[in-house]
């Protein structure tokens, strides 16, 4: 096993250390390679090492080299040595995180994570969180918890009786939300179409003069980060008109979010403190491997509600349960990579450029302006 572990490490550096010179996309050749892979399950066991050398001579120059310098396609961030390093110890840990007793050490380190970035954002004390796949996932699970505190007022119990023949609820966009959104509210049961849409200026932020009259059966979900300009909604604003008649206001922040992490681009994110919910990733500005995303609630009891289901065999004395917070129960331990990410860097942790010009509102320089996927 150690053999098959260090050459392992010896590909994974040689790799890393191509990406500067080789070409960003697969060549031709590359791509044609990938038809050895495409053979019938085999019959016999194949030596280990054999494999792994298959997988790398025909893999990795298959791959997109997003991990590296060059590559300014989508909003895709690329892991830093430290993080990576993280990764293939939290691997080879294969923690099931989903539990305090499967993985005391993933349970302290999510707790003492999710305390530092929202100390990062400026979030509220009080705030709840959990450690999900992607911005979609976030999106997701905030949008539930959202969903169980709006109808929880009214007087409905969304977990035990679901949508059918509960108090409506309305669900406000801006004309340029992005499809990820849509689809958390299509899996949350509201519908893709079922939302009213606001529109927007001429870099995608909502016009707030547009807003239809808000209560306290409404969500308004606004972005900090379009994806096509960069561009934030008036969050602050927003929020302020929100809270006066009891709306929830959720934060897609995929990426624009970490701009309240860098104090040159924090006055892009003026605001976002006051909102209820907020969906981020890591595995973009915080250059964590694939994948990590992250959920934060102002109320925590609501993302709890939304996500939490009990059973007898499931421990649920302890103080905080990771798989309470989020959509999965078994899942990998992807809290540790934040933390060691945030450990080595401290509050310096943003790498968004203090020095570049204050007024640019485009906060990625591998966020390209035609651009109109996030992964």
């Amino acid at each position: 096993m150690s053999d098959l572990l260090d050459d392992a490490a010896r590909r994974a550096r040689r790799y890393l250390a191509s990406l500067d010179t080789r070409a960003v996309a697969p060549t031709p050749e590359a791509l044609a390679g990938l038809a050895r892979f495409e053979r019938a399950l085999p019959e016999e066991t194949s030596p280990p090492e054999r494999v792994l050398a298959e997988l790398d001579e025909f893999g990795s120059p298959a791959t997109m080299a997003s991990a590296g310098n060059r590559f300014f396609g989508f909003v895709i961030g690329g892991s830093l040595p430290v993080t990576v390093a993280a990764s293939w110890l939290a691997s080879a840990w294969d923690q099931n995180a989903g539990l305090v007793v499967t993985s005391p050490v993933n349970a302290t380190l999510e707790k003492v994570a999710l305390e530092w970035v929202k100390d990062l954002f400026h979030l509220p004390a009080e705030s709840g969180g959990g450690f999900v796949t992607s911005a979609t996932a976030a999106n997701f699970s905030a949008l539930a918890a959202a969903r169980h505190a709006l109808l929880q007022r009214a007087g409905w119990d969304v977990e035990a009786q679901g949508l059918f023949g509960a108090p409506p609820l309305t669900v406000v966009v801006g004309e340029e939300v992005h499809a990820s959104v849509l689809k958390a509210l299509s899996m949350a049961g509201f519908g893709r179409e079922r939302v009213v849409r606001i529109a927007c200026d001429g870099e995608g932020r909502m016009r707030t003069a547009e807003l239809p009259p808000l209560n306290d059966r409404t969500i308004v979900c606004v972005q900090t980060g379009n994806v096509n300009t960069g561009a934030f909604d008036p969050v602050g604003e927003i929020c302020r008109h929100a809270r006066r008649q009891g709306a929830w206001v959720h934060v897609d922040g995929a990426f624009g979010l970490w701009a309240a992490a860098a104090p040159a681009r924090a006055h892009f994110a003026r605001g976002v403190e006051d909102a209820d919910s907020w969906a981020t990733d890591a595995h973009k500005w915080l250059t964590v491997p694939y994948d990590s995303g992250l959920v934060l609630t102002r109320d925590a009891a609501a993302l709890r509600a939304a996500m939490s289901v009990g059973a007898a065999y499931l421990a649920q004395g302890e103080d905080r349960i990771p798989y309470q917070y989020t959509p999965d129960f078994s899942r990998r331990a992807r809290g540790i990579e934040v933390w060691q990410r945030c450990a080595s860097s401290g509050s310096r942790v943003s790498p968004i450029s203090s020095s570049a010009p204050a007024a640019l509102p485009h906060p990625s320089p591998k966020a390209s302006p035609g651009a109109a996927t996030r992964c």
